[in-house]
């Protein structure tokens, strides 16, 4: 208990003290500011068109992972966690060199100078540090699942598409909610991919974190509301996921 509870108190003492030094005061008027409320709708929208991408290319990257035998799975899977292990600033150059002018693919698109430093690319740094957690959690809620129901339905005379839409992602739809939860908790407070390979342009490519960061140089007090608020945000989705699609008890 005592390892626990120290565990506990170094997760809960940084946001005890940043409810505590919280300028509640002027909190209002400092969340009110129209710079603040740009940052924080252009964090929601990429963040969820993140997490939509991330659904819609995690999602079956995981049945494969899950159901698929075949050489090298576990060279994709290691691929599948390298964003997990690769600093945000290391995967923001790699995106740069990828599809930034003269990258891998920029080049060849001709589109390589139009991309970066764009809101697309902001969408783009925060999926690949997030797909990963989409991808493991539905990865296990396959591998907990069941096979013998999709093999019925296949016996059944079902097709793929059919066993994936009407049996699998019934059985694992809990999995994928938490996986998009985590994905998109993600995908918000992402800093450094975003940073070097979007830039932080108002209205254009800087989120709630990146008005963090410059807030906190010039006026410490309005980068602890925007803290607050992105905290707020978060704590507010996740309750109100529990217990209605994510079944973490």
């Amino acid at each position: 208990m005592v390892p626990a509870a120290i565990g506990l108190a170094f997760l809960a003492l940084p946001l005890a003290g940043l409810l505590v030094r919280a300028p509640w005061g002027t909190l209002g008027a400092r969340l009110g500011d129209p710079h603040v409320l740009e940052a924080l709708r252009l964090s929601l929208v990429t963040s969820t068109a993140a997490t939509v991408a991330c659904l819609l290319a995690g999602v079956p990257l995981a049945w494969m992972l899950a159901r698929v035998a075949f050489r090298g799975r576990r060279l994709v899977r290691a691929l599948v966690t390298v964003p997990l292990l690769l600093p945000p600033v290391a995967g923001g150059v790699a995106l740069l060199l990828a599809l930034g002018r003269g990258g891998l693919v920029g080049a060849w698109l001709g589109s390589g100078a139009g991309l970066p430093f764009t809101t697309a690319a902001v969408v783009l740094a925060e999926a690949f540090v997030a797909m990963p957690f989409l991808v493991l959690s539905v990865e296990g809620a396959l591998r907990a699942t069941d096979a013998r129901f999709e093999e019925a339905a296949a016996i059944l005379g079902a097709s793929r598409w059919t066993v994936f839409r009407r049996v699998t992602l019934p059985l694992v739809a809990p999995g994928v909610a938490a996986g998009a939860v985590l994905c998109w908790a993600r995908a918000l407070g992402e800093f450094g991919a975003t940073v070097t390979f979007a830039g932080s342009l108002p209205g254009r490519t800087r989120t709630m974190p990146l008005a963090v960061y410059h807030a906190l140089e010039s006026d410490p007090e309005a980068a602890i509301a925007l803290s607050l608020l992105m905290l707020l945000v978060c704590v507010a989705v996740l309750a109100c996921l529990r217990g209605r699609w994510v079944n973490v008890a």
